[in-house]
């Protein structure tokens, strides 16, 4: 074809699948920005959604196996599930609910004059003075303590989304198939096998995890009311429950539990607070040595540096609520990577390019 012969209908068709391509390469470029912007304003109604997944799966995996021992149809057993844990903890409130809130309430007391106590041996050390140093430095700062003070706010809205999360998450639990499948069919046809699969491993993978760290928190817990009790510490069993309920966030839950014990223990001396700093080190290397690798073998292993990375990062992005559920986030986040990115594109397109295939 002579340059004569190329008309202009015949460069504009040529030009066209370009300019096509581009425009729909632009779109899925302001579409994705769209889809982050609006999860970012949505930040806080997704995490409370994804406590309510996390909840719902402890209801399923329950469910599960009185499903399996009692032959029940899901929807039974997840209301057998929901009745039992309400029970246990009617039994629970009934038996120690008293001691406990009186515990509480002197462990609130406590905390000022353990800190004063602390203070005081703090003062008498150059380490210690150090230490006075850096935290009257931070107090001096920027830092908005005025905020920490708001604690009835606080606590109403802490009311309200513990309720909103509550009634998510049995609606969650008795139909998950439903709404795992309207998620998938907003899919490209195309990818809904492969999306669909990796939700699927991806709530495994969280139930599994959950059933691990429940083992670790009920060991923790346990361990740590004991063994001050052993000591002769006051108010071992609210400290017990704060160790326990504080293990489901790895690495920062623990050492929390484990500088309040410490502070409270200078009540009772130096030398106190050194065998409950003991303690604590000593259930944190049994469980981390023997309890947890003992339940990873059929439970999800998460690399302890990708938890507190996570802890980290979304602490920082959603405050105190990213530090709770960085961890299951984290432990979602690698299953779907390994199952949409690592198989589904990297070792795929390799097999592809395979000799023989």
């Amino acid at each position: 074809m002579t340059p004569e012969e190329i008309s202009p209908k015949a460069i504009c068709a040529h030009s066209q699948p370009q300019q096509t391509s581009t425009a729909q390469r632009m779109l899925v470029v302001v579409a994705i920005a769209a889809l982050v912007l609006l999860t970012w304003q949505l930040s806080g109604v997704l995490l409370l959604l994804f406590g309510a997944i996390i909840l719902a799966t402890a209801l399923r995996a329950a469910a599960a196996l009185i499903e399996r021992y009692l032959r029940l149809s899901p929807r039974m057993a997840v209301a057998t599930a929901i009745f039992l844990a309400s029970a246990m903890i009617v039994a629970g409130t009934w038996l120690i609910g008293d001691r406990l809130a009186e515990q509480f309430l002197n462990l609130r007391q406590r905390v000022p004059e353990a800190l004063a106590a602390l203070t005081v041996w703090l003062n008498n050390h150059p380490i210690g003075l150090q230490i006075l140093g850096v935290w009257d430095s931070a107090k001096e700062g920027e830092v908005p303590w005025v905020r920490v003070a708001n604690v009835a706010t606080l606590t109403v809205g802490a009311i309200g989304a513990i309720g909103l999360v509550l009634v998510l998450a049995v609606y969650l639990a008795v139909d998950p198939a439903q709404y795992r499948q309207g998620l998938v069919r907003l899919i490209p046809p195309a990818y809904r096998d492969q999306i669909d699969a990796a939700l699927d491993a991806s709530g495994q993978a969280l139930s599994k995890w959950l059933m691990g760290q429940g083992i670790s928190m009920l060991f923790v817990g346990s361990a740590t009311g004991f063994g001050l009790a052993a000591l002769g510490m006051p108010l071992a069993l609210s400290l017990g429950v704060i160790a326990g309920v504080l293990a489901f966030i790895p690495f920062f839950g623990p050492v929390a539990s484990g500088v309040l014990a410490v502070i409270l223990a200078f009540m009772q001396g130096p030398t106190q607070a050194l065998y409950v700093a003991g303690l604590c080190i000593l259930i944190q290397q049994i469980e981390g040595n023997l309890v947890m690798p003992f339940v990873q073998r059929w439970a999800v292993e998460l690399p302890p540096v990708l938890g507190i990375i996570a802890a980290l990062i979304f602490g920082l992005l959603f405050g105190i609520v990213g530090v709770v559920f960085a961890t299951p986030l984290m432990v979602v986040a690698m299953v779907l990577v390994q199952k949409l990115y690592i198989e589904g594109v990297l070792e795929s397109g390799s097999r592809s390019r395979a000799p023989g295939i």
